[in-house]
């Protein structure tokens, strides 16, 4: 297991930044307003930060509540279905490391990575393995090679990125057919629409300044104009974290069916995201 550490502001130049690829890509060029990426970069970082120091991570992202676990698992099983052994995989936004420990029991390659330093000696901490790499990087400005990973995976991390340039970098560094896997936050869930959108619910939730959430249309359209060619984002999860143990299992039956329903699924909590190169 290794750590690297790459400057979080490498390679911002005022107005723009060109990103040169090594085969079959022209030069791309995106522009930056340089202040505010550096702005919301160091939001990150001060939230990791606050994260590892209060200790907080698991209840801000509600993973720990009896329905926060169950929830936890069927994104690990929907992400980790995708992966075949031997693969290299490259998780965003490791954060302290939950999924990477289920990935690293697979038989794969990861390289998992976060913009907080913070976040990622929590993780390392936590996950001891040989098979997998962190690195402390931006997530659109990653230094690796052209086409290098089988699969880009993440759970609840694109919402905290610029999206555009993060799309672009995923694009770059997965091989032809590689896919990005991903659980997002819906914007059309009405209570996640309120907490992205309200600063107070936000801060009250204990989300950093900058993150959203997706609508599936127009994340579909920014995918297909990156280049990526088979796209599915699909509507899932009515199961709160704050949802008691004795009714678990009745809430989930209910929210099977509401996935299935037209229209009203579109309101469930969470995105599941697949986009193949």
């Amino acid at each position: 297991m290794a750590i690297h550490f790459q400057q979080p502001f490498l390679f911002l130049t005022q107005g723009s930044i060109r990103k040169q690829n090594e085969k079959k890509y022209s030069w791309i060029e995106l522009e930056y307003d340089v202040k505010d990426t550096e702005k919301k970069i160091a939001h990150e970082i001060d939230h990791g930060k606050y994260l590892s120091e209060t200790g907080l991570a698991g209840k801000v992202w509600n993973w720990e509540t009896p329905a926060g676990k169950i929830r936890w698992q069927r994104r690990v099983q929907m992400i980790s279905q995708w992966l075949h052994d031997g693969d290299e995989v490259l998780e965003l936004g490791c954060g302290t490391g939950y999924f990477t420990q289920e990935l690293v029991a697979r038989k794969i390659h990861l390289t998992a990575i976060d913009i907080s330093p913070e976040l990622i000696a929590e993780a390392q901490k936590r996950v001891r393995s040989a098979s997998v790499d962190f690195a402390v990087q931006n997530a659109f400005q990653m230094t690796f090679e052209n086409e290098r990973f089988d699969a880009v995976v993440g759970s609840s991390v694109l919402h905290h990125l610029e999206i555009e340039k993060a799309v672009i970098e995923i694009f770059r560094v997965l091989k032809p057919t590689g896919k990005m896997i991903f659980t997002e936050p819906n914007m059309m869930n009405p209570q996640i629409a309120l907490q992205k959108n309200i600063p107070w619910l936000k801060r009250k939730a204990g989300d950093s300044p900058d993150e959203t959430a997706f609508f599936r249309w127009k994340l579909k359209s920014l995918l297909r104009n990156a280049g990526f060619k088979v796209i599915s984002i699909v509507p899932f999860d009515f199961l709160h974290p704050a949802v008691p143990l004795r009714l678990i299992k009745p809430v989930r039956h209910f929210g099977n069916i509401l996935e299935k329903m037209p229209l009203v699924k579109e309101i469930a909590g969470s995105l599941y995201i697949m986009a193949e190169k």
